[in-house]
């Protein structure tokens, strides 16, 4: 299928590359983006053009440097015991053999309603797909997370029987491509309710109603059928959506409610998260939870741009920062380098095997 690209391009004063503040590329492909520069004679960099970052000038300038954080309050979501409750209204997209809701149904449909967090219409109202301790762009599917689905089948990452949990999942697609490689189980983290329950939820039910039996019984879960703009009724429960949960809310307080579940916890033989170090004041943070959630032979996977203009966070800042605390090791085992660089990022504890 083509990928869909939503441009609205305003021309500041000076004329410079700013304007790609007001690009929406939800499914960006860096090909894709570079071709329409191409043909446009834009200066456009599909990388930098869809990083999270507040919409405007003035307020990147009002960010401070050092931001009080807000602790959103953790919580678990039921998969819903009718899992057309979850698909219903949704349209469905696909791309690399993965379903995905339409983004922009899902705006409208949160805009009309569905959205108790109101997330969708203060990104509308505020031109970001970044408002710090409110919405952390969740509504979008960035480049970093192709980067790694293709990094996964270049170097034959293995999923089969292993815990992985998929750190501000957003879409979900990377604990998607976990499931469908076998693992025992996968959990999906995002800082906003409204993207679990509308896109990251639906997604995964529909990745598994859709490939059935496929996912978890031998197969490899490819399929050679177009794509489908409505959603199977789903029948029954697919045996992989039981290896799911799914949890919203700020990285810290999440960890703490695994950890003090009354469920069996076991901590994740792979963490994987795209595009979540944009913003140096969140490193604690993300640096204690996998600290406190990675098994001590697992591995971290991450996807990063080299640097997020306006916001400062960056794969290389992000690896001092790691350094300076030497609770792990890190190694940067991929470089894009169309456009903006991007890393994939490999981490794992100094005593690990």
């Amino acid at each position: 299928m083509a990928f869909r690209f939503n441009f609205s391009i305003d021309e500041n004063e000076n004329n410079e590359s700013d304007a790609h503040d007001k690009v929406d590329l939800q499914l960006c492909s860096p090909k894709h983006a570079q071709e329409w520069a191409e043909k446009t004679k834009q200066i456009v960099n599909p990388v930098a053009d869809s990083s999270p970052r507040p919409g405007t000038d003035e307020q990147r300038d009002e960010m401070p440097s050092k931001k009080k954080l807000l602790f959103k309050a953790a919580k678990e979501h039921d998969i819903p015991e009718d899992l057309n409750k979850a698909l219903e209204n949704k349209v469905m997209e696909r791309v690399s053999d993965l379903y995905y809701v339409n983004m922009s149904v899902v705006e409208m449909i949160c805009l009309d309603g569905a959205d108790r967090e109101g997330i969708v219409s203060k990104s509308v109202s505020s031109h970001s797909d970044l408002i710090p301790g409110v919405y952390e762009g969740g509504l979008k599917i960035w480049e970093c997370t192709f980067d790694l689905i293709d990094y996964f089948s270049e170097a034959e990452i293995q999923f089969t029987d292993k815990t992985v949990l998929d750190l501000g999942c957003g879409a979900g697609l990377l604990g998607i491509v976990a499931l469908k490689g076998k693992a025992e189980k996968v959990h999906f983290q995002d800082y906003n309710s409204t993207v679990i329950d509308e896109i990251t939820l639906p997604n995964t039910v529909a990745n598994c109603i859709n490939e059935g039996s496929r996912m978890g019984s031998g197969g490899d879960g490819k399929t050679s059928e177009p794509p489908s703009k409505r959603p199977k009724k789903a029948e029954r429960s697919p045996d992989a959506l039981t290896k799911c949960r799914f949890f919203s809310g700020e990285w810290s307080e999440v960890s703490q409610l695994l950890l003090n579940s009354n469920k069996t916890f076991s901590k994740y033989d792979i963490i994987l998260t795209s595009e979540t170090i944009y913003n140096p004041d969140y490193y604690g943070a993300l640096h204690d939870t996998l600290a406190q959630l990675l098994d001590k032979n697992g591995r971290v996977y991450l996807g990063s741009k080299a640097h997020y203009f306006g916001v400062g966070g960056g794969i290389y800042l992000f690896e001092k920062f790691v350094e300076e605390r030497k609770v792990f090791r890190t190694s940067i085992v991929k470089i894009i380098d169309k456009g903006l660089q991007r890393c994939i990022m490999e981490m794992a504890f100094k005593d690990s095997s």
